[in-house]
């Protein structure tokens, strides 16, 4: 996959943090970037200063990359990665007026988190957490009481995409019965039902499980009201987003035993490291299973995540490609193919980022129109805030239409590939 660029690939330098996956410093190196890892999250001075030398960012969920770090990062900063599913750490309408796209892998660790889900699902309601904790304090309990088989029993899933689709697979796959809601029609896999309402899941789930976006609607979507429509004794699994669920209403339902059991991988407020403390109005309940957001953190999720997210960057500082960007137009670009072609050099291709006003393109024409410059191809696409506009244009003419392009008034950022 290593191409030429026009910027010598060995004084690109790609930073990734918080122990991203091995396998993304060896594609990378591989590619020919210079690769720098570092453990930790960072903030702060130590945060802008590795933004101000570094051409890729690769983070994951703990690193801030506010407007402020942006501005540290100067022209530098051609692409962000973020190695994981989500991406509201980073400013992501700041980075688009910069031109600096942002990548994520928002399917990649799927089957992780089903995993964890449906292996939660029988801790629950076989009761184990409990059963372990007496054992560690010495104390034998072999009751049956309150212990159950999931065959027969309602899973109850809000949010069927990618991840509670694949849940609603397995549980049916067990003997469950699956009923879900989601507010975008999806079709049901399997036998599962797809139920009219929120309160419908609700009223029928012995076990609730939640695979939402962290939204303005999905904020606290479980609470106190939410709470008293499950089954007595019904159970909540929450792998989503800390904000979906109000822990002071599940902590009350829980020690009313009006909840059964809990099993939780994500919080409102969560540690920013290691070895920090953890706090919540949950912990110490009884059948009640914390980890510390988890879900996606397999060594499968993680090399898949780091595959993924590094083709995109890949392809975008190669290629110009911004399929999968979050926060930017998506332009998928064909090849440059090799040196020559033909016998004749390799055309440059210039990537221009600009503001989405009118006659932007009259203008980026007119440039090109007035230098005589041969363009081969153009490749343009807009959203609200900003146009990427891709031209492959003769050999000869390459760094005039950069230059020229410069000078556009609503230039965002302009670049150059061989």
């Amino acid at each position: 996959m290593s191409t030429a660029t026009s910027y010598p690939k060995d004084r690109i330098n790609v930073v990734l943090l918080e122990a991203v996956h091995q396998v993304a410093a060896d594609r990378l190196h591989a590619e020919g970037f210079r690769v720098e890892m570092v453990a930790g999250a960072l903030a702060g001075d130590a945060l802008r200063e590795v933004m101000g030398r570094a051409h890729v960012l690769g983070i994951r969920s703990k690193t801030e990359v506010t407007e402020d770090v942006l501005r540290a990062a100067g022209e530098k900063l051609l692409a962000i990665g973020c190695f994981c599913i989500g991406t509201n750490q980073v400013a992501l309408h700041a980075a688009c007026e910069r031109g600096v796209p942002v990548f994520n892998s928002p399917f990649s660790n799927t089957r992780s988190v089903a995993e964890l889900t449906i292996g939660e699902t029988i801790a629950l309601t076989r009761g184990l957490f409990e059963k372990s904790r007496k054992m560690h304090a010495g104390e034998w309990d072999k009751s049956a009481a309150g212990a159950h088989e999931v065959r027969g029993r309602t899973m109850g899933i809000v949010g069927y995409g990618h991840i509670g689709s694949q849940v609603s697979v397995l549980a049916e796959a067990m003997g469950m019965r699956v009923v879900f809601y989601d507010i975008v029609p999806k079709l049901a896999l399997g036998n599962a039902r797809r139920a009219a309402t929120l309160g419908e899941v609700l009223e029928q789930a012995d076990v609730l499980t939640l695979h939402v976006p962290a939204t303005d609607a999905t904020t606290r979507l479980i609470g106190a009201r939410e709470l008293a429509r499950m089954k007595r004794g019904a159970c909540l699994i929450n792998n989503a987003r800390g904000s979906v669920v109000d822990m002071e209403a599940l902590a009350s339902a829980l020690r009313s035993g009006h909840v059964g059991g809990a099993a939780l991988d994500v919080f409102p407020v969560e540690p920013a490291g290691k070895g920090d403390r953890f706090e919540s109005a949950v912990c110490g309940l009884k059948n009640v299973i914390l980890t510390p957001h988890i879900g996606g953190s397999t060594e499968e999720a993680q090399a898949a995540i780091a595959e993924d997210v590094c083709a995109k960057l890949a392809r975008f500082v190669n290629n110009g490609s911004t399929t999968g960007a979050v926060n930017v137009p998506q332009v998928e670009l064909p090849g440059q193919g090799g040196e020559e072609e033909g016998g004749a050099l390799r055309r440059h291709r210039i990537l221009h980022f600009h503001k989405n006003l009118p006659g932007v393109m009259k203008k980026v024409n007119g440039v090109a129109a007035d230098l005589g410059a041969n363009i081969s191809a153009q490749f343009l696409q807009t959203n609200a805030d900003v146009g990427y506009v891709v031209l492959d244009v003769d050999p000869t003419d390459g760094e005039r239409l950069m230059q020229g392009l410069k000078r556009v008034e609503e230039t965002v950022r302009v670049r150059m590939l061989w």
